[in-house]
């Protein structure tokens, strides 16, 4: 079965010949790779583009490397930038494409793994010369697009991120019920790789293999980290708290107790910073809804797939309640949404009386676990993964109750009935409706 990621080739069709870089991000294995060079190819194939027009060439494959070989044989293909680091030849490969095009045919050009190329941006930025030439890459770090896209482009690249597969799209390889289905995702997540395992055993080898050998290596090489055991750690804590509002210090605290050894907030704020690059989590900023701001602490972890969160833990922590809100978080930022935890504050009366015996008011937070934005438009969503009782929903919407103003408040809940709408206007929608439908929040 294939996953036909129909959602992000309809965002690069849209983007054909725009005179900018469309760049593709997103975490390793979450099938960047196979949207640009198989899906994306094909669906260029279709629109009516000659296959000898597309040229495709991936800077982590040896075979597409050595036919660069041949051009400029004095210099090396491979530049050694530190150790176990290398660069491919950016004057080799220019000499490369060069050879396969002219000036007057239009190219499709799809580079995978771009940021292995030496001095990328020079080269790119040529390419956008060649009104001709139309250029996609792809790319697992986000030093990549902020400090190098942002930066040198200047609004020269159009962004394409790619997520694992949320909910809707795993349900497209499976004939099982969407509950049988959900029990397995939410441990599994939804690598596309992982997807099409038949074993659970094979499933979890190749998940802990992925968490240590591409990620944790990846990132300990490509920062020259030397506190390689203290990475693995705060790894291990980051997967133990998804979901919660932390901050920086409270993980260094955490790192502590648990392992008991010292680091300093700013070597975690350091190795928190390297994961958000290579795109296994996203640290989720406080939004003061009522004053229009954003608050610097504390902020919330969620990770670009629950199946590696799991791994990391080796299986241990499955709490459906936290995987749900981020798996709902996953499928906001699927949707194109900016998406922050917001606070209200509230003046709450006490028992207490001041000396003229009137009730005195306590200001307290209430915390609203999404705040959803594209554009105008903007949702305020509560992921409850039950709620039985009069009780548990008048604690869900008491935060939504408090916002003042007309966007779509919605409280999102695994009860299997229909959407309903209360008499103030929050919708409670169930959990799989919500994930297989985006009626609710479009």
């Amino acid at each position: 079965m294939e996953y036909n990621r129909a959602r992000y080739i309809d965002q690069l069709r849209s983007r054909k010949q725009n005179g900018l870089i469309k760049i593709i991000t997103g975490a390793r294995r979450s099938g960047k790779s196979y949207i640009l060079n198989e899906l994306y190819y094909r669906d260029l194939i279709a629109s009516g583009v000659q296959s000898g027009r597309i040229i495709r060439f991936a800077f982590d494959s040896d075979e597409d490397i050595d036919q660069l070989d041949y051009y400029f044989p004095d210099e090396p293909t491979r530049i050694r930038i530190k150790k176990d680091v290398y660069v491919v030849n950016a004057k080799k490969f220019r000499a490369f494409i060069a050879d396969r095009t002219n000036d007057s045919d239009e190219y499709y050009i799809l580079l995978d793994e771009v940021q292995l190329l030496d001095g990328f941006v020079g080269t790119l930025n040529g390419f956008l010369k060649h009104q001709n030439f139309d250029v996609y890459v792809t790319g697992s770090n986000s030093k990549f697009l902020s400090s190098d896209i942002a930066t040198e482009f200047k609004g020269r690249g159009s962004v394409v991120h790619i997520l694992p597969l949320v909910f809707s799209e795993y349900m497209q390889g499976t004939v099982k019920p969407v509950a049988e289905a959900w029990k397995e995702y939410i441990v599994m997540g939804g690598i596309p790789l992982v997807a099409h395992m038949e074993s659970e055993a094979e499933k979890i080898d190749y998940l802990k293999q992925l968490c240590e050998d591409v990620y944790i290596n990846d990132i300990i090489v490509r920062n020259e980290v030397k506190k390689k055991d203290e990475i693995s750690d705060v790894f291990d804590v980051m997967a133990s708290v998804i979901g919660s509002p932390v901050n920086i210090s409270k993980i260094t605290d955490t790192f502590r107790s648990v392992t008991k050894k010292k680091l300093t907030d700013d070597t975690v704020a350091s190795f928190v910073g390297y994961f958000e690059e290579a795109f296994v989590l996203s640290r989720v900023k406080k939004y003061s809804i009522k004053g229009r701001r954003y608050i610097g602490a504390p902020f919330k972890v969620y990770f670009e797939d629950v199946g590696v969160r799991n791994a990391r833990l080796n299986f241990r922590q499955i709490e459906e309640t936290h995987l749900m809100e981020n798996i709902i978080y996953n499928e906001l930022r699927y949707r194109g949404f900016s998406v922050d935890f917001g606070e209200v504050s509230i003046n709450e009366r006490s028992d207490r009386i001041d000396v003229n015996g009137k009730p005195i008011y306590s200001q307290k937070s209430l915390e609203v676990d999404f705040v959803a934005t594209l554009g105008n438009r903007k949702y305020y969503l509560q992921s409850a993964l039950s709620m039985n009782d009069i009780q548990k929903s008048e604690q869900e919407k008491r935060s939504l109750l408090n916002i003042d103003d007309s966007f779509q408040k919605i409280v999102i809940t695994k009860n299997g009935l229909n959407a309903s709408s209360d008499d103030n206007g929050i919708l409670t929608v169930d959990l799989f409706d919500f994930l297989l439908n985006e009626e609710y929040c479009k």
